[in-house]
C-alpha cells in the first residue's frame, strides 16, 4: 500500500469493530479494518444475539436502551439472514424474592419509558407452556430483540466496504497506537485514529489496560418451531452475572426464526483455552432442563465457546486512551457487545468528530480503567 494514511484503522472485525467501521465510513472517513480471523468471529460468533435493555446501573441502562433504539431503526434495512425478531424477553421468577425483583424492574423501566408487563404464574404458563410448573411469574419486556450476530456483523462490514472501507483479514497485529497499526509480519497501516476493538484481546495491544477474559458457551439445537416464543432468562442470571471471579451457569434460552433454540449461559474466568468444555456444557444444559424439562428431548446440533472482554465495573471502554492521542478504545462490553455495538460506534465517532453524543459519555471513558498512561514503542 502507499504511505498515505487512513483516517481510521480499526483492530477487530467483530460486531463492535464492524459497527465502528460502518459509522466512521458513514461520516465520510477513510477506514481500514484488521482482524486475525474473519468478520463476525470470536465472541460475536459465540454470542446469542440478544438486544436487551439492562438496568444494573443508570449508565448501563442508558447505553443499552440507546443502542436498542438504534437497532430498531436499522431493523427494516437488515437482510433476512440477520433474523431480526422483536420477540421480547421474559425474566422468569422462581420464588417470591425474584418476584420482588420483577416488580422493581417493572417500576424502573416504566419510569424510563420502556414497555413491560408483570406476568403471574398463569400468564407465564400461557405464554411459554414448556416452562416447568411452579414458577411464580415473570417480567415481559416487549421491545427486546434477537438477531444473528455474525450475519449482522457481516452486514455492517459490507456496508462500510461499500462506503470505501478496506478490510485486512488473517493479519495478526503486534502494535496498535501512535498513529499506526503494525502486523506481526511488519506490514503497517498508518492512520490518524487507531481504534482498539479487539475484545478480550484488547489488553494485549494496549499495555496498562485492565481487561479480564470471560469465557462463555452456547448450544444450538436442531429446529423445533413453536417450542419457544420469547427470550427467557432466569432472574438468578443477574446474580451470576454480578460475579467477577467465580464460574457460573444460568438458564437463558432464545428462539430463532429458523426454529433453532440457542441455550446459554456460562461464565468462566481464568481460562485461556478456546475449546468447548463438556463439563461446562453439561452444567449449562442441566440448568436449562430444570426450567424447561422438554429441552432434554431436543437434539443439539453444535456448541460454541468464546471469550468476552470484561471490566471491573461492568461498563465498556469507549473513547480516548490516556497517553496516546491517536488511540481510542471500543472494548470491554462483556455479554452486551451485540446489544451495545451500534451505540458504542455512534458515541465513539461523535466524540472524535465533535458532535454532542445523545447520552452522557463519562461513565464509559477509558481513563477510569488505565493502570498508568501507556505508550506504544
Amino acid at each position: 500500500m502507499s504511505n498515505s494514511a487512513y483516517d481510521v484503522a480499526i483492530v477487530g472485525a467483530g460486531i463492535v469493530g464492524a459497527a465502528c467501521a460502518d459509522e466512521f465510513a458513514s461520516r465520510g472517513m477513510s477506514v481500514a479494518v484488521v482482524d486475525r480471523d474473519m468478520v463476525g468471529g470470536g465472541a460475536t460468533a459465540a454470542g446469542m444475539g440478544h438486544i436487551v435493555t439492562m438496568d444494573d446501573s443508570e449508565a448501563q441502562f442508558a447505553l443499552t436502551r440507546y443502542s436498542q433504539q438504534l437497532w430498531q431503526k436499522l431493523g427494516p434495512e437488515l437482510p433476512s439472514d440477520v433474523e431480526y425478531e422483536q420477540c421480547g424477553t421474559i425474566w422468569v421468577a422462581a420464588d417470591e424474592e425474584e418476584m420482588m425483583e420483577v416488580r422493581r424492574k417493572h417500576d424502573y423501566y416504566r419510569e424510563r419509558g420502556v414497555p413491560t408487563e408483570i406476568l403471574d404464574a398463569q400468564s407465564l404458563r400461557r405464554l411459554e407452556p414448556n416452562l416447568r410448573p411452579g414458577l411464580l411469574g415473570g417480567l415481559l419486556v416487549t421491545q427486546d430483540i434477537v438477531i444473528s450476530p455474525p450475519c449482522a456483523a457481516r452486514f455492517l462490514m459490507e456496508r462500510a466496504q461499500k462506503r470505501g472501507a478496506k478490510l485486512y483479514l488473517g493479519r495478526s497485529v503486534s502494535l496498535a497506537g501512535q498513529g499506526r497499526v503494525r502486523m506481526t509480519d511488519g506490514f503497517e497501516i498508518p492512520a490518524r485514529i487507531v481504534v482498539n476493538a479487539a475484545g478480550a484481546y484488547a489488553g494485549e495491544l494496549t499495555p496498562g489496560l485492565e481487561i479480564k477474559k470471560r469465557k462463555g458457551h452456547l448450544v444450538i439445537t436442531d429446529r423445533y418451531p413453536g417450542f419457544l416464543r420469547h427470550q427467557l432468562v432466569e432472574l438468578g442470571y443477574l446474580k451470576s452475572a454480578h460475579s467477577i471471579s467465580s464460574d457460573s451457569v444460568a438458564f437463558n434460552v432464545q428462539p430463532r426464526r429458523t426454529g433453532e433454540i440457542l441455550i446459554g449461559s456460562s461464565r468462566q474466568y481464568g481460562v485461556d483455552y478456546p475449546e468447548v468444555e463438556n463439563g461446562m456444557l453439561a452444567r449449562m444444559l442441566q440448568r436449562a432442563h430444570e426450567y424447561m424439562p422438554g429441552l432434554a428431548q431436543i437434539s443439539t446440533a453444535h456448541a460454541r465457546a468464546g471469550f468476552r472482554a470484561a471490566t471491573l465495573d461492568k461498563l465498556p471502554l469507549i473513547g480516548p486512551w490516556p497517553g496516546d492521542e491517536s488511540l481510542f478504545l471500543a472494548t470491554g462490553h462483556e455479554g452486551l457487545g451485540i446489544t451495545t455495538s451500534l451505540a458504542t460506534a455512534r458515541i465513539l465517532v461523535d466524540q472524535i468528530v465533535g458532535t454532542e453524543p445523545e447520552i452522557p459519555i463519562k461513565p464509559y471513558l477509558p481513563s477510569r480503567a488505565a493502570k498508568e498512561p501507556a505508550h506504544a514503542e
